[in-house]
């Protein structure tokens, strides 16, 4: 089959890629053309946009950039119609992927979604259009199913992707001799986030935070899409380094870590690390979602437990006295995971998903 994939940012490309090889696992014909990043590159296909094109966030960055968001959409939808893919495949970025959604179903074609936009969190009222522009939902958040209920939508729980990916993961044994780093010393971790806007507004408030711990060593994890120069605030610190594109080797040998909310909260508590929230936006973006957001958590541990396992530390609470406090109290006492596990379950969600994909619609 011919699948069109759709991913706006780095988790998604991520994701997307994964499933792509479970597809071509499970369907010897299938072709690839697809909106996305380095990842989905390094399976085959044709990219038709890389996401870094369309990284914006907040609701005042969207605004300002509404000119450039609508002529993707054209062109977006333009390649479809040339393309006529057997289906499409939406992975998470609900702004653009609901549009191209709406359009794709008007004229014909079979809509997936994978990786829910997270209609729980505000607005819930919008779970009724996803339904009426998608033919199948593939969830990897396990409330979601009772969620999408409330909406008469019987929708499926593949499993959470992020789960796969930490589990493939090969511990690097030369970590420290390889990046040059004191093995005596104990890592924390620093994740800021894949965009720029949450690293320039992460970073610089970490740095007397990074002075309060003058005996352990802070490892900001950096990523390729993002320029070298947004990191330089903290490490030209004698105690910080940088490694990029290095992540899960940076959790895997950390004993704690300093997490801008996001999938990366996810993945810090798969590796069992320690963690605390933290999180800043504009002030004009941040009191707008306040006011809209019908959750009581942004972490995804605490969303998925229902509780606060991971304390979260937004907007004014995300003070150098706060954070320095819970870093002390998590190398400490540590976290307990055990609940998460028990909900998320170990499906294997990009295998679970194609094989869901590839028995509707081939």
């Amino acid at each position: 089959m011919k699948y069109y994939l759709i991913a706006g940012e780095r988790s998604g490309d991520l994701h997307a890629s994964n499933l792509m090889k479970a597809l071509k696992k499970q369907d010897a014909q299938a072709e690839f053309r697809f909106w996305g990043g380095n990842y989905m590159q390094a399976v085959g296909g044709e990219l038709v946009v890389h996401y870094r094109q369309l990284a914006f966030m907040g609701f005042l960055e969207v605004l300002l950039n509404l000119f450039t968001i609508s002529k993707f959409i054209t062109q977006c939808k333009k390649d479809i119609a040339v393309h006529q893919p057997d289906v499409l495949i939406l992975v998470d970025y609900g702004g653009f992927n609901l549009k191209i959604a709406k359009y794709a179903k008007s004229v014909g074609f079979k809509v997936v979604y994978y990786i829910s936009p997270k209609v729980w969190a505000w607005n819930q009222k919008r779970a009724y259009k996803i339904k009426d522009r998608v033919d199948k939902m593939l969830c990897i958040l396990p409330f979601e199913v009772e969620f999408y209920k409330k909406f008469s939508w019987e929708v499926e729980y593949v499993g959470n992707p992020v789960v796969e990916a930490v589990k493939a993961h090969q511990k690097s044994e030369d970590f420290f001799s390889a990046n040059n780093l004191e093995a005596s010393n104990d890592v924390i971790a620093i994740l800021p986030g894949s965009r720029k806007q949450e690293v320039t507004r992460i970073l610089p408030a970490l740095i007397p935070v990074i002075a309060n711990f003058p005996n352990h060593h802070f490892v900001v994890a950096g990523v390729d899409n993002l320029p070298a120069s947004l990191y330089h605030s903290v490490t030209g610190l004698p105690n910080a380094s940088l490694l990029v594109d290095k992540t899960y080797d940076v959790l895997a040998h950390a004993k704690a870590a300093i997490v801008c909310s996001g999938t990366a909260t996810l993945e810090t508590a798969l590796f069992k690390v320690p963690q605390v929230i933290v999180y800043k936006a504009g002030a004009v973006s941040y009191h707008i979602a306040k006011a809209m957001i019908k959750v009581d958590y942004i972490g995804l541990a605490n969303l998925i437990v229902g509780e606060e396992v991971v304390k979260e530390l937004i907007q004014g609470d995300c003070t150098t006295e706060n954070i320095t406090q819970e870093v002390q109290h998590i190398l400490k006492n540590g976290t307990d995971y055990k609940e998460l596990d028990e909900a998320i379950g170990d499906k294997v969600a990009s295998v679970e998903a194609a094989r869901s994909i590839i028995e509707s619609y081939k």
